[in-house]
């Protein structure tokens, strides 16, 4: 029996990147053969099918998320942390030629609505977000920073929300416009602190 011989993550990492691009309904079964350098039994025989895949390749996106979690366990203050990552995503956003956006934010609003095993990645990918905001923002109330009163659950949630909401909205915008669009959502979500 011969043994595979290439990485499943590198596989995943190179499809992620197509459906990225792409996403996943106009994604062809050659687009990924092209984009993996794979033949199409070795994508059917390691990840079942083009769904099996783009589920791997959902996993796989929580590495380029990590930076962002991560930031949130930094030192610093609960704003200057928040507008940090918020100014992450707008140059993300801004720098990128292909306005691909964030893989999760494309599943959602494409598949996540009629597919449960996507809706659950989406869920998860999120939730890793919400709990690291959720804490910096507990921190914050500990520290006097953030108002004792506020829920921390809420306005995480409200954060996941804006940083998604930049997503699409920088997609949707003018190309002269969308800065100066994504600057004053984030001083509007930052006054909510």
């Amino acid at each position: 029996m011969r043994t595979k011989e290439f990485e499943p993550d590198e596989i995943a990492d190179a499809a992620m990147r197509v459906f990225w691009e792409r996403g996943y309904a106009a994604t062809s079964m050659q687009d990924l053969v092209e984009g993996t350098g794979l033949s199409r039994s070795s994508i059917y025989s390691t990840f079942e099918n083009k769904q099996g895949l783009y589920q791997q390749a959902l996993r796989r996106y929580q590495a380029v998320t990590t930076a962002n979690v991560e930031l949130l366990a930094g030192p610093g203050s609960v704003r200057d942390l928040v507008r940090q990552l918020l100014m992450r995503i707008l140059e993300d956003e801004l720098g990128d030629p292909q306005r691909r956006g964030c893989l999760v934010a494309n599943a959602t609003l494409e598949l996540a609505g009629h597919d449960e095993a996507v809706a659950e990645l989406v869920a998860h990918n999120f939730q890793r977000l919400q709990k690291a905001l959720e804490k910096l923002i507990v921190r914050g109330q500990q520290s006097g920073e953030v108002a004792a009163e506020k829920s921390p659950r809420a306005l995480a949630r409200f954060f996941v929300n804006t940083m998604q909401g930049l997503r699409v909205l920088s997609k949707g915008s003018p190309a002269q416009q969308r800065r100066h669009c994504l600057l004053d959502v984030i001083d509007v979500a930052l006054d909510t602190l």
